[in-house]
């Protein structure tokens, strides 16, 4: 087939419903079987109906036809557009023949639509509870119900409204001091979680755009929404104070319909003094505590009916709108259900269910003919308890987090409860007082987290591996819930820096998380202080003292990796200014360029074991990899002489570190695996003393019979560092090792999340520290990166940008006889996987158009490299091959290739099998 264009994005999102940009950036991704196909041209038209872009009279934009083979972040520079305006656009595209592309009418076609872009155009006002008024009491009894941590009940605000006719098309634009969901007519708007989402509120409150055309009629009509305290004001981290000392005290609703008519004529229905609110069933909701529901207190058609009696007038508590921006990037979603898989009984209405599966989200429990006044309590934990309380759920690791929900029964025939202003992360759940007996199908969990589109895949001949792989893509869904999380089920779930940035190279793999990270950007360059510090965690709250040594550093290495990711220069250049800076910061301080002062609360390897990497050797090695990258960074932004400033400071960090931490036989100070793993993976080491400092690293792991001592920072550069300079066979006997400390001991005991520490449980030892034991904590996940960028062998060489120059370097090995990876990447998909037989090895890659690639076919007979039993080099498609150390190394045009070759087995060490999971 010629090209086929797929996968349109405005502002690295398709079809985006209210977006900030007048002038957004426009993308796309290509798609052949055919090799060498190519982009040379393309044109983009832009018009404000689907009909207008085949009228060139009526175009909005049109690029004409230009010569480029990219399709990336492309620049609109038609004329800017007006708020609230919806436009559908085309692209075509050109290939290396001169054909156009493969779709219907040779081009593929989307649209966006931008929000609300000035200040102008809100007229709506904060609402909420008038605190004199109506103060926000608990009805009698709620305190009985709730519990010990009832908080003010949420807020059910109305606005009944008529229109004469339908109007054509229905626009609501709305956001929260705390969690909302707008409703219509009885309906929920919508399918967001938790909007809007958690930002640094100070700087930046996100707001929604709903599409509700038909969820409006002629007639009388009721606009909605329940909003409960959120981040706002809620509970929030580890700090035992509601997040009503950080942000604000009460939660609030900003909201407005649009509402356009056929006859060219408007409304706006927006929040303001004819509003009215009460409380509701709802009792309680928070983040951390649970949601508390009795259903005696609903009140019928409160969001549906044109009058309703008990509801008060609202109060205006703000008329400037505030720091709005157009939500930026996925919303949280409820994105599967998953039933359970056991359910055990306990005691009379008493249960114990089992979903099989570490997640994050809320229960949807279904009740049948439970008695009115009926109290049900659902309870969360990520694990069971063992010893003299074997099979009860294991809470003490929550800490203040209570992950209690709580329902009273209206007496129904049949009730369903399902809290929607509040999040756990678990696998099992405790079900008290449930009437009767408690049927399977009527508990169901709704995993719930930031919708990122899932772009990635890796799967391999070794279950373990296999379940390794699914462990880290859980956590990603379960920590990426409006920000990237350190954890999802205690009082914490904070944005804690290190912990992303490791874990950053294996998010891209997984999913488009472009637009994720862009926006989380935001947060940390907003949290820098004047000094040019970052802090440990974004948004900042609770922890506000300067970042610690691999925590700081997030805000130079995640934009430096979207960038060589996605291509987003423009979270690059948004992000330089505070990159530079944090630098800067350092130097200041430490002008021996060792970084031993202001390094916060210096946590250097984060839960290493065995193992006690100097803290001031893994800062300084920091240092040097972020002066290295801001050089990095200023030449691509065009700025050479910030580039070579910092180009020097990089090579004198590094004689430093050398002075101070290299020994002449090639020891690293401290001799822990963390701190050669730095050294060598940084370039911190002299070129004659890296061979003795690989054979040092390899010693240490050897010694330990194989295993690790990595903590967070240091096993992210583990198998990586190994497979690099030539010790793969550790790299395979580490991944498949089943022993304490591994990856492989937690799967042995059930794992189906990454562990926050290696010895959350032991056999020896039981459950450690309940204080900090996450069983969903996704840092020790980074592995991925390497299973996808060299056991399949997905990765793109060093000068590369969005994959447009792969490099392909399959690594058989351990006890795999076959592994394989897909990556719809900026530019399309790309595949690389490999089979091997005793003595004969295929590999299968995939290389998208406009792209070329390295591919190092590993074998010892390089002029035996076969296609279809011709010789690979005379292959169409194949632009040039040299043998190298790996075997035969392949320049291929874009294309799908499948290569046989001769195969040496390798001579890694034989590992019992690990034992299939409980």
């Amino acid at each position: 087939m010629t090209i086929r264009v797929y996968g349109l994005q405005a502002e690295q999102r398709q079809e985006p419903l209210g977006i900030d940009h007048p002038r957004p950036r426009l993308s796309w991704k290509l798609d052949s079987d055919r090799r060498g196909a190519a982009q040379t041209a393309y044109r983009i038209t832009a018009a404000l109906r689907p009909a207008d872009l085949d009228d060139p009279g009526r175009l909005l934009w049109d690029t004409g036809r230009r010569e480029s083979g990219d399709g990336l972040l492309i620049p609109w520079d038609g004329p800017a557009l007006q708020s609230a305006t919806r436009c559908h656009w085309r692209v075509e595209v050109w290939d290396e023949t001169g054909a156009a592309a493969g779709n219907p009418a040779g081009s593929a076609r989307s649209w966006f639509e931008t929000g609300l872009l000035h200040r102008s155009d809100w007229s709506a006002v904060w609402i909420g509870r008038d605190p004199v008024r109506h103060p926000a009491v608990q009805p009698p009894g709620a305190a009985d119900i709730a519990g010990a941590d009832l908080l003010p009940p949420p807020l059910h605000l109305r606005r009944a409204f008529h229109v004469d006719t339908r109007p054509v098309r229905a626009r609501l634009y709305a956001t929260a001091r705390g969690v909302y969901e707008p409703r219509l007519n009885g309906c929920r708007a919508g399918d967001h979680e938790l909007a809007p989402g958690w930002t640094e509120y100070h700087r930046r409150l996100q707001y929604q755009t709903y599409d509700v055309t038909g969820l409006v009629h002629a007639g009388d009509n009721v606009l909605g929404a329940v909003v409960a305290d959120g981040w706002w004001s809620g509970y929030v981290g580890f700090d035992p104070r509601r997040a009503a000392q950080h942000y604000g005290d009460c939660p609030a609703l900003l909201a407005q319909l649009v509402l356009d008519f056929a006859d060219g004529s408007r409304r706006v229905i927006a929040t303001d003094t004819v509003w009215t609110e009460r409380p509701g069933a709802i009792l309680s909701a928070d983040l951390l505590m649970g949601q508390v529901v009795d259903a005696r207190r609903h009140v019928p058609d409160w969001d549906a009916a044109a009058t309703i009696d008990g509801f008060a007038p609202v109060a205006v508590l703000d008329t400037e709108p505030g720091p709005l921006v157009a939500e930026p990037d996925h919303p949280v979603r409820v994105t599967m259900e998953l039933p359970a898989a056991t359910v055990e009984h306990k005691a009379p209405g008493r249960y114990v269910v089992d979903f099989g599966q570490n997640l994050v989200g809320r229960v949807r429990l279904t009740l049948r003919s439970a008695p009115r006044g009926r109290r049900v309590t659902v309870r969360h934990a990520e694990v069971l308890t063992d010893g003299e309380q074997d099979g009860e759920l294991y809470a003490a690791n929550l800490r203040r987090a209570a992950a209690t929900d709580r329902y009273v029964a209206a007496g129904e025939p049949v009730e369903v409860f399902e809290p929607q202003f509040t999040t756990h992360g678990f696998r099992y759940v405790e079900i008290d007082g449930h009437p009767g007996e408690l049927d399977v199908a009527d508990v169901v969990a709704r995993v719930l987290h930031s919708d990122t589109p899932w772009t990635g895949r890796f799967e391999c001949s070794d279950p373990v591996t296999n379940q390794l792989y699914t462990n880290i893509a859980w956590g990603q869904r379960g920590n990426f819930v409006a920000v990237p999380t350190d954890c999802p089920q205690r009082d914490e779930r904070l944005g804690w820096l290190a912990d992303a940035q490791i874990f950053a190279p294996t998010a891209t793999r997984n999913a488009d998380v472009a637009a994720f990270f862009a926006r989380w950007m935001r947060d940390v360059v907003d949290g820098q202080d004047t000094d040019g510090a970052f802090r440990d965690v974004a948004p900042v709250i609770t922890m506000h003292r300067e970042a610690a040594p691999a925590w700081g550093d997030a805000g130079v290495i995640i934009p430096w990796h979207l960038w060589r990711t996605y291509g987003d220069r423009q979270v690059l250049a948004d992000s330089f200014d505070a990159m530079a800076a944090w630098v800067a910061h350092v130097r200041r301080h430490n002008p021996d360029l060792r970084w031993r002062h202001h390094t916060g609360n210096n946590y250097g390897d984060w839960l290493q074991v065995d193992a006690d990497t100097p803290r001031d050797l893994l800062a300084t090695a920091y240092f040097a990899r972020s002066a290295a990258i801001v050089a990095d960074a200023a030449d691509v932004l065009g700025r050479p002489d910030v580039a070579a400033e910092h180009r020097a400071l990089h090579a004198a960090i590094r004689q430093a570190f050398i002075t101070a931490y290299v020994h002449p036989d090639g020891a690293v100070e401290g001799e822990t695996q963390t701190g050669y793993l730095l050294a060598l993976a940084f370039g911190l080491l002299p070129d004659d003393l890296i061979a003795a400092a690989v054979k040092h690293l390899a010693a240490d792991v050897e010694q330990r019979g194989n295993r690790l001592t990595t903590g967070f920072v240091g096993v992210q550069l583990l198998c990586p560092v190994l497979a690099e300079h030539g010790r793969a066979d550790l790299a395979y006997a580490l991944l498949h090792q089943d022993e304490f400390p591994s990856w492989g001991y937690s799967i042995r005991h059930g794992a189906t999340t990454i562990w926050e520490r290696w010895d959350g449980w032991t056999e020896h030892g039981g459950f450690q520290a309940d204080a900090m034991n996450s069983f969903n904590h996704y840092s020790l996940g980074s592995i991925g990166d390497w299973l996808f960028g060299r056991v399949a062998g997905i990765d793109q060489t060093p000068g590369s940008v969005a994959y447009r120059d792969l490099l392909l370097r399959p690594l058989p090995g351990g006890r795999l006889t076959w592994a394989r990876a897909e990556q719809d990447t900026a530019r399309g998909p790309v595949a690389c996987g490999w089979a091997r037989t005793d003595d004969r090895i295929t590999v299968t890659v995939t290389v998208p158009p406009g792209s070329t690639a390295l591919l190092e076919v590993p074998t010892a007979d390089p002029a035996g490299v076969r296609e279809h039993d011709e010789p690979a080099h005379t292959r169409p498609g194949v632009l040039g091959a040299e043998p190298s150390a790996a075997g035969l190394t392949l320049r291929l045009a874009s294309g799908r290739y499948t290569f046989t070759a001769s195969h040496t087995p390798d001579h890694t060490p034989d590992h019992t099998p690990v034992q299939e999971m409980p």
